[in-house]
């Protein structure tokens, strides 16, 4: 069962998913709702604020940090296979 993973799908889905997380967790905290996750992204993230901008920049943040996570778990994983 010799199956690779294609890093860069893996790369570029973890990117989409880390940015739209951003901009949901972004969104509530102008609600007001999850206070605490915004205190802690903006704890983690250099970028990340409340306002427009800030959650632009934080997507784009998460977007490269997951990228980039998933494309190293994508190619250790297909050394070890």
């Amino acid at each position: 069962m010799d199956k690779k993973i294609n890093e860069r799908a893996l790369g570029y889905s973890g990117a989409v998913l880390g940015a739209l997380c951003m901009l949901i967790l972004g969104l509530f905290g102008n609600l007001g709702l999850y206070m605490g996750a915004v205190k802690l992204m903006q704890q983690s993230h250099m970028f990340f604020t409340l306002s427009a901008g800030g959650i632009i920049l934080g997507m784009i943040e998460a977007a490269i940090i997951s990228f980039l996570l998933m494309y190293m778990l994508a190619w250790i994983y297909n050394k070890f296979i």
